[in-house]
């Protein structure tokens, strides 16, 4: 049987969903949507696309970390907008800056909600361990 690792931020309502952050088996870590929320657990950046999408690829930077990994190994993004017309340009613009110069795969989806009401962001990736 191949062996499971695990991550998570140590947020309260991670164990009250029952999700981890990352699952790592046979070298591929799939990895929860990450939004923007703090170490807490509190939402962080209502009302700011830039600062969610910023928080959103730091708490991305730390699911990997926790599997000892960086962006250079992100498979594939997966990034969720509420409303895409007004915040891909600036999404993309982002993107580019975080720097994941391998050029992962890329799928971006408009959505109608997330999780909080004010969420405009979702960002959820496969990566590899080698």
């Amino acid at each position: 049987m191949a062996k499971v690792t695990t991550y998570n931020h140590g947020v309260a309502w991670e164990e009250a969903y029952g999700v981890s952050q990352g699952y790592c088996v046979s070298g591929t870590i799939y990895i929860s949507g990450q939004f923007s929320h703090d170490m807490q657990g509190a939402f962080v950046g209502a009302g700011d696309f830039e600062a969610q999408t910023r928080q959103t690829l730091e708490n991305l930077d730390r699911v990997l970390a926790g599997f000892g990994v960086t962006k250079l190994n992100i498979a594939e993004l997966v990034i969720y907008l509420t409303n895409p017309q007004e915040d891909y340009e600036r999404c993309v613009v982002l993107l580019k800056e975080y720097g994941a110069k391998n050029r992962p795969a890329g799928t971006l989806l408009g959505v109608t909600a997330l999780a909080f009401p004010e969420q405009r962001i979702e960002i959820r990736a496969v990566a590899h361990t080698d």
